[in-house]
């Protein structure tokens, strides 16, 4: 019983450095792992040890992808390629139907782009369809940004869900497969949620400034776009489907090389590779620490740091004997996946970013999946997403995307809370109860 309560003061210390102290989330994970293992009596060279092999143990196997997947989405959102795919998107769907549209654009953006870009890369956009067409501005709002954090936590190569996967060691094209079907899914409650409880909401499109969408003038085609993104998922999906023990793609050449380029790390840097030919003009200062290449570094070594102090939770957990204590304490319980869930749920309400709680509910959970009943191959996937299921909710006032939202659009603070907050649950709970519904069947 003490060493569960010293869990939960040191997720409460964690919580408190990272809201009330505004400390960074790498530090606050970091010293609050150690300040765990010191006070559950852990000898100093175990707490050493647990810190070298969790923080290298996590980033050997996740590092690289989450910088290679920032560096795809850098590069589309900086060449407009993001912009093409979007406006493609909206084309496709039709101008009458702005609210799925936006529902769907802000989905598919949001798998390579961050999403605080996503949304503000399609709020001018959002802004213009929903006057035209006399639509209630908070609907389409609310739809674009509900479609953006579906994507944001459920389909990886965004960091989140890649961190969860690498620390519960989760197959990443089964998530991509899964999270696709489940995250899509779970959207279809929040379109009618949308369409239906949010017209009543009066909020008017500010056209008072002049916005840029974009800097660049000349765009890549929308194939060019395209493949930075399709290619590393579908190669990724091939090479789990090959791993299967029934070798459904056979056992040849053709097999060996989906493999090899279908691992994680290949197929991002493929990716990556294929976004260099997205600018007009290539420029060797692109890829220079001053470059395109140096913002995307920048912009993945706080996420790879905090994936890696997360790494070090998980370990000096796992050292610590906490899984055996679990073991005992929830003897006859059958809490599943609903437990992973609802620690990502408080964990993201209470802090605010869906990133830090994937990675501090997986690297917690990860020493109790054998306890919990989720250790096969398929229950570590479903795990992974039951995860990032509880981190879409509950966005509100502590939460830099909200922020964004309101202050972008002019809702104030209850609008926000009424629309937004309450669609992040909705599609929380909508993606679980189909993610409990698929362990029944799968």
């Amino acid at each position: 019983m003490l060493t569960l309560l010293i869990i939960l003061f040191a997720l409460a210390l964690i919580i408190t450095s990272i809201i009330k102290f505004d400390i960074h989330p790498f530090l606050a994970l970091f010293v609050g792992a150690i300040v765990y293992g010191l006070l559950v009596g852990m000898p100093a060279d175990l707490i050493i040890k647990s810190i070298t092999e969790g923080f290298g143990g996590v980033l050997g196997s996740i590092g690289l992808l989450i910088l290679l997947g920032v560096i795809i989405g850098t590069f589309l959102e900086k060449t407009g390629g993001a912009f093409i795919i979007a406006q493609k998107i909206l084309s496709w769907i039709g101008e009458k139907s702005v609210m799925l549209a936006m529902m769907v654009t802000g989905y598919i953006l949001s798998i390579p782009v961050f999403g605080d870009s996503a949304f503000i890369m399609m709020n001018p956009i959002n802004k213009s369809l929903s006057y035209k067409g006399k639509l209630p501005f908070a609907a389409t709002t609310v739809a674009l940004t509900l479609g953006i954090s579906a994507s944001h936590s459920l389909v990886p190569p965004t960091p989140g869900p890649i961190a969860a996967a690498g620390i519960l060691e989760a197959d990443l094209g089964m998530i991509i497969f899964w999270g696709i079907i489940v995250s899509s899914l779970a959207l279809v409650p929040c379109f009618f949620f949308v369409k239906y409880a949010l017209t009543r909401i009066h909020l008017e499109p500010q056209f008072a400034e002049v916005e840029q969408t974009t800097e660049v003038k000349k765009y890549p085609s929308l194939g060019r776009s395209f493949l930075p993104i399709f290619i590393p998922l579908l190669l990724i999906i091939l090479a789990s489907i090959a791993k299967y023990p029934t070798q459904p793609l056979g056992d040849n050449t053709f097999t060996r090389l989906i493999l090899f380029l279908g691992t994680p790390v290949i197929a991002l840097l493929l990716g990556a590779f294929l976004s260099f030919t997205l600018p007009p003009k290539f420029d060797m200062k692109l890829l220079s620490s001053s470059g395109w290449l140096g913002e995307a570094l920048l912009i993945a070594a706080p996420v790879i740091l905090i994936t890696g102090a997360g790494g070090v939770f998980g370990k000096m957990l796992q050292n610590s004997g906490i899984a055996d204590l679990v073991s005992t304490n929830l003897d006859g319980a059958s809490w599943g996946l609903f437990l992973p869930f609802l620690m990502a749920l408080s964990l993201k309400t209470a802090q605010g970013s869906s990133t830090v709680a994937l990675i501090t509910t997986a690297s917690i959970v990860a020493p109790l999946m054998a306890t919990l009943g989720l250790d096969s191959e398929m229950m570590r996937v479903f795990t992974v997403l039951a995860i990032g299921a509880g981190a879409i909710a509950i966005s509100h006032a502590n939460d830099s995307f909200f922020w964004a939202m309101t202050q972008l659009t002019g809702m104030n603070i209850k609008q926000g809370n009424q629309s937004h907050s309450l669609g992040t649950l909705i599609m929380a709970v909508s993606a679980i109860l189909i993610i409990y519904t698929l362990t029944l069947f799968i």
